[in-house]
């Protein structure tokens, strides 16, 4: 069964270049320790100091494994000194959240597709 990791991050909004290189960095991290980056979304209009990110795994015994991977990752723990020193992070919340499978990942449909 599916679990997906919401993070919802308080970010400071004058450090959002350093928010979003932190993103960034997790878009080459997660993957290679075993997560399903779904992404990282920053404020565009409306308020300007929450961002999140959406993480998947397999299972909850895959985030487990993740987890101890990340710890011993070199660039992640890079990337965990970079958010406390740069303190561009107030405050960070997960929640752990099943998917409604049917949902999951619907793209879109094209002209071409049948979409009037």
């Amino acid at each position: 069964m599916t679990v997906s990791c919401f993070i919802e991050y308080k970010i400071n909004p004058f450090k959002l270049e350093e928010f979003t290189q932190y993103a960034n960095n997790w878009g080459q991290i997660i993957p290679r320790c075993g997560g399903e980056l779904v992404g990282y979304f920053l404020p565009h209009e409306g308020t300007n100091y929450q961002a999140f990110g959406i993480i998947s795994f397999d299972s909850l015994a895959s985030y487990e494994v993740y987890r101890i991977r990340l710890k011993q990752d070199t660039q992640a723990i890079g990337n965990f000194e970079f958010a406390k020193e740069e303190q561009f992070i107030l405050q960070e919340t997960r929640r752990f959240l099943t998917p409604v499978e049917s949902t999951y990942w619907c793209k879109a449909k094209t002209h071409d597709e049948g979409i009037a």
